[in-house]
């Protein structure tokens, strides 16, 4: 039995392995997602399952107003004794000089369940990791930001004690790591073996020149010498692999002694240098020479996309179905919210039995309460469809379904009125802010009660369709260019993004009025 990478398909990165007993658990970041943070579990390594997305209150993140590729950053999970603890960046500020950065910790006893309310820790950098050393104490790393003319921003990895019992940090703060000649330190995880403290980091900043380093030191506070051989993974140095951008990782040992590389990666469309599904999880399997440093069992330091499994029993979990139709008390755990949680007054399953009704909000361009409900890209190919039943009255009401990157970069096929022909289709595109319609002509839908409405992509090439009774398709508009849905294309300005490409359902109502829409099904398919 192998590994295939990547384990985590679609946007999912930063990943924070952690095995408790015979349990599996990988947290990766979310960003301007709600809820925040994936937890996804495993058994064997091999075959991975949506457990839980632990901060689902406004209480514990609240992102209402928060910029494109800010929120939730590079969660670290962690247990000892008996309790969770998942360590998270809330950002704020991004493209300025400064990052308004908020690190928070919460816990549990039950992964899958409720999460306490955020204990408050520091602002002073991005990226924390606790450590829970042999003797009890913890301690937290994170990147040290520096605003200042002149200066690294990346000022180095820092230390300092948590006190469980004070809930805050305590203690001198202690720059442990400026990082290697690589650059761009950050990412910072603890571990002990064989009486070394290892320092895990990432370096080289997450695009191209990605990449994991190592260092170690007899003492927790340093100093820290650095592995001969950085990076110990990356793959910078080889444009042909298919797993680019690898980077910021983490290290678990299993029940049987064998070791492995939680990292993040991304796969590039074909002749485009564009990552669509944005920043993934694979997994790498590791030894530890006679010298005491962490190495690739094939090798080198490039990412694999087979890996030997480790010897545990295979544990596949139920197969989700393609089709959700609605049926259930609770939105299906692939969907997720922009920004913000939505309640009763933006979304039902039970007014309307069998139907998601979504209720009219603001415009897909608001970084506050969109009435949208979405869900991860996690293939090249795929074919989303749905069933609307929408009844405008204004120009200013809308419904549809959406390919969408941010509130700047989206393909929306929707459904609206129009003082001439009434009901009507038509499309609008989003790139980087740059409004369009390219549909030269809105199709009339004669007031029909429904509209079934579909969105196939193709590598880089997306098309709408539509069908009066879900099965006599007929594509509408121009073949659309959806590579625009990835952080490389953001970065054409120079501006970084970290998130990846979703598609789903969403409903507008400028005119205040809160017209529903009602979704019959919403389907996914790959290939």
């Amino acid at each position: 039995m192998d590994i295939k990478n990547p384990i985590l398909p679609g946007f999912n990165p930063d990943p924070s392995i952690l095995r408790v007993a015979d349990d599996y658990y990988i947290a990766t970041s979310t960003f301007e997602w709600f809820p925040g943070v994936q937890i996804h579990h495993s058994k064997d390594l091999v075959h991975w399952r949506l457990l839980t997305r632990p901060l689902n209150r406004t209480a514990q993140l609240n992102m209402a107003g928060t910029p494109n590729s800010c929120g939730v950053w590079a969660p670290c999970l962690s247990y000892d004794n008996g309790t969770f603890y998942l360590i998270y960046s809330d950002v704020k500020t991004f493209k300025s000089p400064f990052k308004d950065v908020h690190n928070y910790l919460v816990t549990t006893e039950d992964i899958a369940g409720d999460w306490s309310d955020p204990i408050y820790l520091n602002s002073s950098g991005f990226d924390p990791s606790l450590f829970h050393d042999t003797d009890g104490r913890k301690w937290l790393t994170n990147v040290l930001w520096d605003h200042r003319k002149d200066k690294d921003s990346f000022g180095g990895i820092i230390l300092q004690e948590y006190s469980p019992e004070e809930k805050k940090l305590v203690g001198p703060i202690t720059n442990i790591y400026k990082g290697t000649d690589i650059g761009l330190v950050e990412g910072s995880h603890i571990y002990k073996r064989n009486n070394y403290y290892y320092l895990m980091t990432a370096e080289g900043g997450t695009v191209y020149k990605h990449a994991v380093t190592m260092a170690r030191s007899k003492r927790l506070e340093g100093p820290y010498e650095a592995d001969p051989e950085n990076p110990v993974l990356t793959s910078y140095n080889n444009p042909t692999l298919e797993l680019q951008r690898a980077g910021h990782a983490s290290l678990v040992e299993t029940q049987t002694g064998e070791w492995y590389l939680a990292h993040l990666c991304g796969r590039y469309l074909p002749s485009r240098g564009r990552c669509i599904m944005g920043r993934e999880t694979a997994l790498q399997k590791m030894i530890w020479t006679s010298e005491g440093w962490l190495r690739l069992e094939c090798g080198g330091n490039e990412p694999q996309l087979t890996v030997t499994a480790p010897n545990l029993k295979s544990h596949p979990w139920e197969t989700a179905p393609l089709k959700d139709d609605f049926n259930t008390e609770k939105l299906d755990i692939n969907f997720q919210f922009l920004r913000v949680k939505l309640d009763a007054d933006s979304y039902s399953l039970s007014e309307r039995p069998g139907f998601l009704r979504l209720k009219g909000r603001e415009s897909l361009n608001s970084h506050h309460t969109q009435a949208l409900v979405v869900r991860r890209q996690q293939s090249f190919f795929y074919t989303a469809e749905t069933c609307l039943d929408f009844h405008p009255e204004t120009f200013q009401q809308m419904a549809g379904i959406t390919a969408f990157y941010d509130n700047e970069n989206f393909y929306y096929l929707y459904v609206t009125h129009d003082g001439e022909m009434g009901k009507c289709i038509d499309i609008m595109s989003s790139v980087k802010g740059n409004t369009d319609f390219p549909l030269s002509n809105k199709i009339a839908l004669d007031n029909q009660k429904e509209c079934y409405l579909r969105i196939k992509v193709r590598y880089d090439k997306l098309n709408f369709q539509y069908s009066q009774d879900g099965t006599n398709w007929i594509s509408i508009g121009p073949d659309l260019d959806c590579s625009t849905l990835s952080d490389e294309f953001q970065e054409g300005d120079k501006e970084a993004s970290f998130t990846g490409a979703f598609v789903g359902l969403c409903c507008q109502d400028l005119s205040g009025k809160r017209k529903p829409a009602d979704f019959d099904y919403f389907e996914y398919r790959e290939a």
